[in-house]
């Protein structure tokens, strides 16, 4: 049980050192390994020193405004806006993100809007998307409008279709004091009343 035989030698795998091995596409075969990286790396050692890693940047075009910032005052731009601190303001750009701590007390207009955290004003948008942690309190005018549970929504919701500029204010804005005629209101003219008397 415990009595191998020593001189037996261990079985060899077969190879198969005949067939050869067609090389990677995007590496060089392994004769030409030795001609070509010897020079590419001397190359590379001599065209610059090696500079430490930096952190990534943000994506062009991509501003924060961080949580501990109040900014008032309007902001614009073509590029991406993530607010986590405060405006009091309009803002206009092409994509908002308002973060979890994130407050705008003004317009807001942009292509695509995510809201996390708080907007007291009317939001123009194409895409606009309520997260649940979402309170706003202001009209939104869209092409499409998301708004997952537990989101916070007052006002009203203006869909517009693609191409067509958003719904903006009613159109008769005049004032019409009350007369005592028997003719029924009709519902297809939008009327603000003055219930107010006169002095």
């Amino acid at each position: 049980m415990f009595n191998k035989p020593k001189n037996n030698p261990p079985p060899q795998a077969k190879s198969r050192s005949d067939v050869p091995v067609p090389p990677l596409p995007d590496l060089p075969s392994p004769g030409e390994q030795n001609s070509i990286a010897a020079p590419q790396v001397a190359a590379q050692a001599a065209a610059a020193p090696v500079a430490p890693a930096a952190p990534a940047a943000p994506a062009r075009g991509s501003s924060v405004l961080a949580r501990d910032l109040v900014f008032e005052g309007n902001i614009s731009g073509d590029g991406e806006l993530t607010i986590d601190g405060q405006v009091k303001g309009d803002v206009r750009v092409n994509r908002l993100i308002v973060g979890d701590t994130g407050s705008v007390e003004g317009t807001v207009q942009a292509d695509n809007v995510d809201v996390k955290g708080r907007v007291v004003g009317a939001v123009n948008g194409k895409h606009v998307k309520l997260l649940s942690t979402a309170y706003v309190d202001g009209d939104i005018n869209h092409e499409q409008l998301a708004i997952e549970v537990g989101a916070y929504f007052q006002g009203r919701c203006l869909q517009s279709r693609p191409g067509q500029a958003a719904a903006a204010a009613p159109a008769s804005s005049g004032v019409v004091t009350p007369s005592m005629s028997s003719a029924p209101a009709t519902a297809a003219a939008a009327e603000v009343v003055n219930l107010k008397p006169s002095a």
